[in-house]
């Protein structure tokens, strides 16, 4: 999406008690509609404004399913306001339906009382029947909880652009920068930066850019002049007090790309970016690719295998190996990251999770490759795991792992999913100066001295973290024997011996869980006490947001979030023994509650959704009360205690 650096000068912001505090707003339309677009200068011009924000793109499953059919419904949620936000909202204050099968997809999602805004230039006969709609929506009645303005955007954007000689076709297509400008109306958003952007992106068709500005600026005096008595109003949001620095919006994909260069270059090594396109994993190539000044070699293979395989091998050369994908991917580069297991060469991995297995849902967000990530791999292959918890955190993750790849010379898992990849919030730029260099260290000569006083190389000589020496091929003197069959101790020359491969399998597993990981701090709340619910990767935001409102009701409840999944802190078994119970949400079926239970013989208790999209804080806050009400006293006066069931999975909803 495009960015925008804006500078914040700090200061306090002045609010008003009328206005509202934060605002979830929902572009829906066809696939073909623009709404991702729509949202993401909707975005753009939300950062420049000051307010926090948090968004969230749905995009359908089908690559180019029918026109108007359920199943090419795409949508852009944004929600923002005037003091932090942390998820991208549960239901949508405002719903732009552009279409009868956007309106249906959606509705439900609403908040009664809310506003919906539909184009009755969609609301034909054979598009109300693609949506499954007996009856028009928008005149039986049933949307009566809901404020409803309806009027033809498509003829009122093609009245817009007559001047310019566009044909219907083309002329329909400017008519999701007509519904932006309506919403920079209602919002008070500058129209200046989205003009900007017009003609950057119709550089070379002049014409293109006059004609969507002119939709535009129409949707904008649309609502500007309009002699409406009903629903549409226009809403001032103050800016959030900030801390005074650089900001732009970034995505998950964006973050994941400048922390891997970042890493790489406090390494003081080239980065080499080995990835084949899958969703929702691509924009991390798409990304580097615009990166080449600073080191970066991008590759993009014939298949997941070579891709990685290519990765191992610039790390076998000295630059700093990185390959990314999605589950399905993931699985296929399985034998190559036990190869970088054994040969033990740094190489770190992104892992977009998204549904599955197999092709699952391609678009949508899911948190099920944990054991994958941890254990699955053919024999003991331990690698470090990673879990970003929002897309601004993915930097920070991103040279968390370069580094432990480099010192310990391993590979290293990073997680995402694809909510982290796709969403967007502001990002406080960091002074590069903060950061510390950690310079790899390549072995320069020869590291032994064997029984007659001469040089010995041994490529196997592991240091006090446990790592082998990193030499590049090349270096003189210094020839060695290097694959994926197992290596005697020290030496590395092929040792299939019993005792051998006890000892080298034990040296790798302790490598790992010798990784120096920071001790577990509790995010909100106490280190101690009735409840924990403990998270990982994206849940955050709505996990934060729903003990925050727990705890402001009395209850007794705190957020843990784990950021090093596998090894994890050595303090945080003793931490969660410190609570009566342990919660765990997770988009999986339950996959970090049994690692809990295996490492600390505590009785997580699993929250679990798997319907492709993310908590909501509703749900969430359901939960905990549900705990609470469970240790309520019963009539015979005994403490009731909540056993799994009554702490049951989110059900699959479909909005």
């Amino acid at each position: 999406m495009a960015t925008k650096a804006v500078e914040n000068t700090g200061g306090e912001a002045q609010t008003h008690d009328a206005a509202p505090e934060a605002v979830v707003v929902r572009f829906a339309g066809d696939s073909g509609d623009g709404m991702q677009l729509t949202g993401g200068q909707f975005t753009l011009s939300t950062a420049l404004a000051g307010n926090d924000l948090a968004t969230f793109p749905d995009f359908p499953a089908e690559i180019r399913a029918p026109q108007g059919t359920l199943f090419g419904v795409s949508a852009f949620q944004i929600n923002f306001g005037s003091h932090q936000i942390d998820t991208a909202g549960d239901a949508p204050d405002v719903l732009v339906a552009m279409n009868p099968a956007a309106l249906k997809v959606n509705l439900g999602a609403v908040k009664p009382g809310g506003l919906v805004i539909a184009d009755t230039g969609e609301f034909t006969k054979r598009n109300l029947e693609k949506a499954k709609y007996a009856a028009n929506p928008l005149e039986d009645g049933s949307l009566a909880k809901w404020d409803v303005l309806a009027f033809d955007i498509s003829a009122l954007t093609v009245e817009a652009v007559k001047p310019f000689g566009l044909g219907n076709k083309d002329a329909l297509r400017c008519k999701n920068m007509w519904t932006l400008g309506l919403a920079l109306w209602m919002f008070g958003r500058p129209r200046k930066p989205i003009h900007d952007w017009l003609r950057a992106k119709f550089k070379g068709k002049p014409e293109l850019a006059e004609a969507n500005i002119a939709a535009l600026d129409a949707g904008h005096a649309y609502g500007e002049t309009a002699e409406l008595s009903g629903p549409l109003h226009q809403y001032t949001l103050e800016p959030v007090p900030t801390a005074p620095g650089l900001y732009r919006t970034i995505t998950g994909a964006e973050a994941v790309s400048l922390g891997l260069v970042a890493g790489a270059q406090l390494l003081g090594l080239p980065l080499f970016f080995g990835g084949y396109p899958i969703t929702p994993a691509s924009a991390i190539l798409h990304h580097l690719v615009r990166l080449k000044e600073f080191d970066v070699t991008t590759f993009q293979a014939e298949d997941e295998i070579a891709a990685v395989c290519a990765a191992i091998g610039a790390s076998y050369a000295g630059s700093l190996g990185v390959t990314s994908s999605s589950g399905p991917g993931i699985a296929l580069k399985g034998e190559a990251m036990g190869l970088a297991i054994m040969t033990e060469l740094p190489l770190v991995i992104v892992n977009s999770q998204r549904g599955g297995p197999s092709t699952g849902l391609p678009t949508k967000t899911e948190q099920s490759d944990l054991y994958q990530a941890v254990y699955g791999r053919n024999g003991d292959a331990p690698m470090p795991v990673l879990a970003a918890r929002s897309p601004s955190d993915a930097f920070e993750v991103a040279i968390e792992a370069c580094r432990i790849a480099v010192q310990y010379m391993t590979p290293v898992m990073l997680l995402t999913d694809g909510y982290i990849a796709n969403a967007a919030e502001p990002w406080l730029v960091p002074d590069p100066a903060a950061f510390k260099p950690m310079p790899a260290q390549f072995l320069a000569e020869k590291n032994a001295t064997d029984a007659d006083g001469n040089g010995e190389l041994l490529p196997y000589k592991r240091d006090a973290k446990g790592a082998r020496p990193w030499i590049k091929p090349g270096t003189p003197g210094l020839m060695h024997r290097i694959g994926g069959i197992e290596k005697a101790i020290d030496t590395g020359h092929l040792d299939y011996s019993p005792g051998n491969h006890q000892s080298m399998t034990d040296a790798r597993r302790d490598k790992v869980l010798g990784v120096d990981v920071p001790d577990q701090e509790v995010c909100l709340g106490g280190a101690g006490g009735r409840l924990a619910v403990v998270g990982w990767g994206s849940t955050y935001g709505p996990i934060h947001q729903a003990v925050l409102r727990a705890r402001r009701h009395g209850m007794d409840v705190s957020h843990i979030h784990v950021r090093h999944i596998w090894p994890m802190p050595a303090n945080l078994g003793e931490l969660l023994r410190g609570f009566d119970k342990v919660l765990v949400p997770e988009m999986n079926t339950g996959q970090f509650k049994t690692v809990l239970r295996d490492q600390f013989l505590v009785d997580a208790q699993p929250l679990t959704k798997v319907s492709g999209q993310p908590f909501q804080i509703a749900e969430l806050e359901a939960a905990i009360a549900t705990y609470f009400d469970a240790r309520a006293e019963d009539a015979g006066g005994q403490e009731i205690e909540p056993n799994e069931q009554q702490l049951p999975s989110v059900k699959a909803v479909n909005p």
